[in-house]
């Protein structure tokens, strides 16, 4: 049993949703999201408020359930408010610079690293050292911080790379001299 499929989802003034079928379509001001629920999970709406439950019992149907449950909710959440993640670049000479559709990074390469933003993702550089991913899609915006980070990911020694804001780098101590 889901707890958090167990939960209703209730929609906020000016987000629509429509199910045709398996199909979740959510419109709100920010945008447009769809979802193809799986066999195993029936979606209904009644009064503002959306349920989900399992359609036939199946050895995932439980795991399905919890899952399709918080997909829908944060497809509401996207539409109405947006998701927004924000990254730090850590190192003397590391910087960030805008560009039309993307970002240019100077992260210790022999080169600045270029990247596109995906379509529905803005990034934006408030600053130098800061990089500011918003979108629409939950997992489309932190898929995108992750590929940014991974260009050059935080290190140990001395914590330089690509963090995301409130991560702490675990640090390791350097080599020790003779005593």
């Amino acid at each position: 049993m889901s707890r958090i499929g167990k939960k209703p989802i209730e929609i906020p003034q000016g987000v629509s949703v429509e199910i045709n079928g398996r199909n979740v379509v959510v419109k709100g001001s920010r945008g447009e999201l769809s979802y193809t629920v799986r066999s195993e999970i029936k979606v209904s709406q009644t009064d503002g408020v959306l349920t989900v439950e399992i359609a036939r019992q199946t050895g995932d149907a439980d795991a399905y359930w919890g899952l399709t449950r918080a997909l829908i909710a944060n497809m509401i959440l996207g539409v109405s408010e947006g998701f927004e993640k924000k990254l730090e670049l850590v190192g003397v000479g590391y910087r960030a610079k805008p560009m039309p559709k993307g970002v240019s990074l100077s992260v210790g390469f022999s080169h600045p690293v270029e990247y596109e933003a995906p379509e529905g993702i803005t990034i934006e550089v408030p600053d130098q050292q800061n990089i500011t991913i918003k979108g629409n899609d939950k997992q489309l915006v932190g898929l995108t911080a992750a590929k940014i980070r991974k260009i050059r990911k935080p290190e140990p020694y001395k914590g330089k790379g690509i963090k995301y804001i409130g991560e702490i780098v675990r640090r390791k101590a350097g080599k020790s001299g003779k005593v």
